[in-house]
């Protein structure tokens, strides 16, 4: 893909979405833009369905939907709130510190900015960014597998991780598409662009994509 077709890439894209279901932090917050939920859904969707994470980012905010609140459970309580998550034994003890911390040095309101975020124990750029962009609507790009993937598979980035991608997208992807390049490449890459034998013969986007690695695809 050139540089230039970006353009018509993400139109293209934001046509094609429609057809799927939004990511489930995502879709929390929509609810709200509350930053404090965005912080907690997304680290429960870290190596977790969208479904999964849906179901218990709904338990867990029924019984504490902000930082004084969260801090106020047992560690067991969030546990047994977003069970079966995955590594929801490590994430309950995350959400409860990051809670508390935030109370302590905070007065509850979740900071604004990525290098504040970054401190937090279990909180990595991908988190923080999106806490950023959806929580805060402020300019960040947040990249995980799907966004890594595609950009490479696209032949617009030749990077070999998240972090990498997100520094290259942060050089060259136009401004106001940084806030919705995750939404967008998350849905696609769950529905069309998958990580094996991804749905070529179908994609809206196959003119403008160098498949790059693409060794099998539908």
């Amino acid at each position: 893909m050139r540089d230039e077709q970006i353009h018509e890439a993400i139109a293209i894209l934001n046509e094609a979405v429609k057809a799927w279901v939004s990511p489930a932090v995502t879709i929390v917050a929509t609810q709200g833009h509350d930053p404090f939920k965005v912080l907690v859904s997304c680290i429960l969707s870290l190596r977790t369905r969208d479904q999964t994470t849906a179901e218990a980012s709904s338990r867990l905010f029924a019984l504490a939907d902000t930082p004084q609140k969260m801090a106020h459970l047992t560690v067991a309580e969030i546990e047994q709130a977003i069970y079966p998550v995955g590594f929801y034994r490590v994430k309950a003890e995350q959400i409860h510190a990051i809670s508390q911390s935030l109370c302590d040095l905070y007065q509850g309101a979740v900071p604004e900015d990525l290098e504040t975020l970054l401190t937090f124990k279990g909180v990595g750029r991908k988190t923080a960014n999106l806490v950023v962009t959806l929580g805060f609507g402020k300019p960040g790009i947040c990249v995980d597998i799907h966004v890594h993937r595609i950009c490479n598979r696209w032949g617009y980035v030749k990077t070999n991780t998240p972090e990498q991608t997100e520094f290259a997208l942060r050089k060259k992807l136009p401004d106001q598409y940084w806030i919705i390049i995750n939404d967008l490449l998350v849905t696609f890459g769950q529905n069309q662009c998958t990580p094996v034998s991804p749905r070529c013969s179908t994609c809206p986007l196959y003119q403008l994509c160098d498949r790059v690695g693409v060794s099998k695809s539908r």
